[in-house]
């Protein structure tokens, strides 16, 4: 008998997160492998018909986004949790979120970082509890961990005291829209943006401490002039944890006309966004994956990246390192990734090679793989 697989799905939402794209391939794709006879999708104490359906802004399409889900159980919790227990025998459950429902007998849990222990400061103090209360619990009943990474497997290992035989890495993939793309077929996208190709530096990230985005900024502002004239940064993401004093520098970098807030570009934008741009940066001293320099990378772009983390794990040398926290190194750094030709050309050339490396169809098969190893 094939497998019969519940995926948790409860990171997806219009505005999709990194870890929103990794549910989402894995949704779409592994009820399609030979292996797999049956999926089901789980959210929230809910079943979910069709998740695709979440996807969508829910002041504009509500009645469909209403059908995506069953009938919610309106029994005691004990007794949904024992309904559900027994329901779900002989399926394995998938958390693409760290957690596991309290009713699992266990399954499989996807660990994505552990910026929670590494960098409590970063999270409000709702998400600590939150972890504290759940995911102690979730990883004594899961069976496998999944990392992004192979820095993030071997932390693991190390900090939660886990036998190195349940974790395994399984790296994440690059959507193929993300792609070199001429001039005049991104045109007009940029010009909404008040953007021309070739004509900014961007970086993609959530705003908050660990992203390091004030440190760009105060890298930004020691570049010579005619280079911030020549090249603004367009900085886009959702505005997160403690982002009031990083938008204070933005605003006073935005009067200066050498920064720009985009706040959250929606995904069509997005590979237009990338291809358009100069130079892509990303700063984060902590990452589980890092998927924004590889989508850069995947684009055609010349791409800088703190080197923390998994980051260069994950880039491989492609992308040139550089340290957040020495502001006049950073800045640096990024006057010769604008300026050096030989160097901007190489990392065209080994940021697309390597960003072929990474595959969602193969991340899904691996996880699939996974799958049936613990059967």
């Amino acid at each position: 008998m094939g497998l019969r697989i519940i995926l948790s799905v409860e990171a997806l939402e219009p505005q999709l997160s990194g870890i929103g794209r990794y549910t989402l391939a894995l949704a779409s794709r592994i009820g399609a492998a030979p292996e797999v006879s049956r999926l089901r999708f789980y959210r929230n104490e809910r079943w979910v018909r069709d998740p695709m359906t979440l996807l969508r802004p829910p002041a504009t399409d509500w009645s469909s986004r209403a059908k995506a889900w069953l009938t919610k159980d309106h029994r005691s919790r004990r007794a949904r949790d024992k309904a559900q227990a027994r329901a779900s025998r002989g399926w394995l459950f998938h958390g693409p979120n760290y957690f596991l429902p309290d009713w699992a007998e266990g399954g499989v849990i996807t660990v994505h970082d552990l910026s929670v222990m590494l960098y409590p400061e970063a999270h409000p103090a709702e998400r600590l509890r939150y972890f504290e209360r759940r995911f102690a619990r979730s990883l004594a009943l899961a069976g496998h961990v999944i990392t992004d990474s192979e820095t993030v497997r071997q932390e693991v290992i190390a900090m939660l005291s886990v036998d190195s035989a349940r974790v395994t890495a399984i790296p994440l993939g690059v959507d193929p829209w993300f792609q070199p793309r001429p001039a005049a077929d991104i045109a007009a996208t940029l010009a909404t943006y008040d953007l021309v190709p070739a004509g900014y530096a961007l970086c993609v990230s959530t705003v908050e401490p660990r992203k390091r985005i004030a440190e760009l900024l105060d890298a930004w502002s020691l570049l010579p002039h005619a280079v911030r004239s020549r090249w603004p940064l367009m900085v886009t993401g959702g505005a997160g944890w403690l982002s009031e004093a990083v938008r204070a520098k933005m605003e006073a970098g935005a009067r200066a006309g050498w920064v720009r807030y985009l706040g959250f570009v929606p995904d069509a934008d997005l590979p237009a966004l990338y291809a358009g741009a100069a130079l892509f940066l990303y700063p984060s001293v902590y990452e589980g994956f890092g998927l924004p320099p590889l989508e850069a990378m995947a684009s055609g772009v010349p791409v800088v990246v703190a080197n923390a983390s998994c980051l260069p794990e994950v880039t491989g040398g492609a992308a040139m390192l550089a340290e957040p926290s020495d502001v006049e190194g950073f800045a640096g750094r990024i006057e010769q990734a604008l300026l050096d030709e030989v160097w901007r050309s190489e990392a065209r050339r080994t940021g697309l090679a390597r960003a072929r490396g990474y595959d969602w169809d193969r991340c899904a098969a691996e996880t699939v793989r996974l799958y049936r190893r613990m059967a």
